[in-house]
């Protein structure tokens, strides 16, 4: 094989300051753009990227020259000062200190796509996979 071949997915999730209701919908989609165009500038390919008023999931495709914990820092980093200082919601906006971050095999990247693009709805009916929840 000529030159390396790595393909590396991985589900992350992160949820507001105290598990606040801060995403809203007046800054959910300007937020989500950000959120995607951060992860895609620093070489990833976002997969999937939806959440609830309280977290989000966002499944990446992670080359080997990112390191996940800079992508982390600089996504939460540039989307809350994005919120705070831009978009200048009524309250502070602000990300958790941690992060889930898990890898998923190629043969289960459909389903986590579907997952997330269903967060509302998996929320809203109460219909939650506890495994991925977790």
């Amino acid at each position: 094989m000529r030159g390396n071949r790595r393909s590396v997915f991985i589900h992350l999730v992160w949820a507001t300051w105290d598990r606040l209701p801060l995403i809203t919908p007046g800054i959910e989609r300007r937020l989500y753009r950000t959120m995607q165009a951060t992860v895609e500038g620093l070489g990833c390919t976002v997969l999937a990227l939806n959440g609830v008023e309280d977290h989000v999931h966002v499944f990446v495709s992670l080359p080997s020259t990112v390191d996940l914990a800079h992508l982390m820092k600089q996504v939460k980093g540039v989307s809350s000062h994005f919120v705070n200082q831009t978009l200048r919601p009524s309250s502070p906006f602000k990300w958790q200190g941690g992060y889930g971050a898990f890898s998923v095999s190629r043969w289960d990247v459909e389903m986590i796509i579907g997952y997330i693009r269903r967060q509302k709805e998996h929320h809203g009916r109460a219909d939650l996979r506890p495994e991925l929840e977790e």
